[in-house]
């Protein structure tokens, strides 16, 4: 009976060491499959040299043991791949948002520069405004300081005739404002007298004599009469516009 029990425990040992060196085996293998490097023969041996303490287990809870060992290492690759997966995610997250946050400086930086252009063209449209203003008023001023000599005098003149005669001497700018302020003043007659205030001719200057600085013949020259309300206008209201703008607020100018 001595006997008997000691191939016994030798057999087990023997199983044991066997049983490890598989279980070892399949956990290099996983290993491998994993990228993970394997495990030396130190390791090996000290795996089966722990696994001869099978040898103290009873025979029927040996195979649990095994079992839980594999189970274990499962969870450990579970748990690596789990933690992987969770820095890949983190990581596409944060490349995400950092595009995003390029994508919204760009649309900013394009809306910003759209202002700015809008913002250039709209002072340069003011500025060549401001210039063909100034351009028509300066060639309004040369209009009135130049002579009348060019118009050949007439003994009378139409309405046509005379309108005529504004044209050539009123900037193009400048002549529908200066034909509505006639047009309400004496309805282009250049004879037109105000039996009450004395006013006199197409732009009612009061008194009418004041149209002697542009010609001795204002009473029956419309050149005449022109140049000096040209002048008029320009003098007081900057131009004829303006002085179209006061007598739309005022009645009178």
């Amino acid at each position: 009976m001595l006997e008997g029990n000691r191939v016994s425990r030798i057999s087990v040992r023997g199983f044991a060491v066997a049983s490890a060196t598989a279980v070892t085996t399949v956990g290099a293998v996983v290993g491998v499959a994993s990228g993970n490097p394997q495990p030396s023969n130190q390791n090996l041996e000290t795996t089966a040299a722990d696994a001869t303490l099978l040898t103290n287990i009873p025979m029927g809870q040996q195979a649990p043991v095994q079992v839980s060992s594999l189970a274990q290492q499962a969870d450990a690759q579970a748990a690596a791949a789990d933690t992987s997966a969770r820095k890949a995610a983190e990581e596409d997250a944060r490349v995400k948002a950092a595009q995003s946050a390029k994508d919204k400086r760009a649309a900013a930086d394009a809306e910003a520069k759209k202002a700015a252009e809008a913002k250039e063209r709209a002072e340069k449209e003011k500025r060549e405004r401001e210039e063909r203003k100034k351009a028509e008023e300066r060639a309004s001023r040369d209009a009135a300081r130049s002579g009348t000599a060019s118009f050949a005098q007439q003994s009378s003149y139409t309405v046509a005739q005379v309108q005529s005669i504004a044209r050539q001497i009123i900037p193009s700018g400048q002549f529908q404002c200066f034909s509505n302020i006639v047009q309400r003043e004496s309805t282009w007659n250049y004879k037109a007298q105000n039996p009450s205030s004395g006013a006199y001719g197409l732009v009612q200057a009061l008194p009418g004599t004041k149209m002697a600085s542009a010609g001795a013949d204002w009473r029956t020259n419309p050149a005449t009469q022109i140049k000096w309300g040209l002048n008029y206008m320009n003098e007081r209201y900057g131009s004829p516009c303006g002085a179209w703008s006061f007598w739309q607020a005022n009645r009178w100018y």
